[in-house]
């Protein structure tokens, strides 16, 4: 039996834990077989057994943002929103929403045991040697990434009691006009005068120009990437969508954008969310994105084939905002000046896969 507790009681204090699970009825006993998981986020995800259940702890870091415990609340709200709806996620046992037992917000969440066969540092459970992984099965993880996220946007938000998580309405139509003004935000540092994204306005102006008219307000998960998926060891299907932290009320379709701004291909340098990896070869037998756009249609309340390229330009040109952003702390000096140049680059790459999509290729 592994007694360990792998994080310092600044971060998860043991006894005051098991304390809160006692008076939440969380099993008895002590917590064993503690281990800290890697993952693409900053939080802390410590996993533990108790009573022979099998759960993980989700904090903010040791340095959390302002937002982190807000953060951490509203994911709480949407996982237990989820239960019972067919969509794949870790199952939320119980949540925190005070900062009094370990000093944040946290949740407590059903341990998801998946694979992530994805050369990605931030896959929440990489595989080591991805060969044992067939590019057949790879192709029917890479369709059921599409249904899973398909199926979170066929939920009826009046069934979820999720009122307030966001402001669906005019959500769309925001989203340039937000993005565009993030970006500017940036030219008030010294370091950065004038935005360095050639092909950036030109990308906003035929977002703004062929915005869909109609949509239909549901919940996004918000950072829709291989690297935030897990699957079935014994199965090419999805076991879980984790890391909720960004999810909203706003168009589902944008989660789709995403999946098509990140996907793996031969000419896109952001592979799964992340702009170092090399793949050791072109897709490793993943569907195209048009593959998963019809996968998604297939399943999906909402047509996308019309729009899909939309989507996909709009997560291009906002993801490539958001990561420009740390080339500008890099400029600054408050962040590495190899990830600020990286970034960059990769910044770069999905402004031009944007207007790729927006020219119809």
């Amino acid at each position: 039996m592994n007694d360990t507790w792998p994080v310092p009681s600044e971060l998860v204090d043991r006894e005051r834990l098991t304390t809160w699970m006692d008076e939440q009825g969380l099993g008895s006993g002590p917590l064993t077989g503690a281990e800290l998981l890697g993952g693409g986020t900053q939080n802390v995800l410590l996993a533990f057994t108790r009573s022979g259940r099998e759960m993980v702890l989700r904090r903010p870091p040791a340095h959390k943002r302002p937002n982190s415990d807000e953060t951490l609340r509203r994911e709480a709200r949407v996982l237990g929103a989820l239960a019972g709806t067919g969509v794949p996620h870790p199952g939320l046992i119980a949540a925190c929403r005070t900062t009094d037992v370990i000093g944040s917000t946290f949740t407590v969440m059903e341990r998801v045991r998946g694979i992530n066969p994805f050369p990605t540092s931030s896959s929440p459970a990489p595989v080591t040697d991805t060969s044992d992984v067939s590019p057949e099965d790879r192709y029917r993880m890479g369709l059921s990434v599409a249904r899973a996220v398909a199926t979170l946007g066929n939920l009826d938000l009046r069934t979820l009691g999720l009122e307030g998580l966001g402001r669906p309405e005019g959500w769309l139509e925001r989203q340039v006009p937000r993005w565009r003004d993030h970006l500017l935000g940036y030219t008030r540092s010294a370091a950065y005068p004038e935005p360095l994204l050639d092909g950036v306005e030109e990308l906003g102006h035929w977002l703004d120009t062929n915005r869909p008219a109609d949509w239909t307000p549901g919940l996004i998960h918000g950072d829709c990437h291989l690297a935030n998926v897990l699957f079935h060891p014994d199965r090419p299907e999805v076991a879980a969508l984790v890391d909720w932290e960004l999810s909203t009320l706003g168009d589902p379709l944008m989660d789709l954008g995403w999946l098509i701004a990140t996907w793996p291909t031969e000419e896109n340098a952001i592979l799964a969310g992340e702009a170092d990896v090399k793949w050791p070869e072109p897709r490793m037998g993943l569907p195209t994105p048009e593959e998963i756009v019809s996968e998604y249609a297939r399943v999906s309340v909402r047509d996308p084939t019309e729009t899909a390229s939309w989507y996909g330009a709009m997560a291009c040109y906002k993801l490539g905002i958001i990561l420009e952003g740390t080339f500008v702390r890099a400029r600054e000096g408050r962040a590495d000046p190899l990830t600020g140049e990286t970034l960059h680059g990769a910044a770069l790459a999905l402004v031009a896969r944007g207007l790729s999509l927006a020219e119809g290729d």
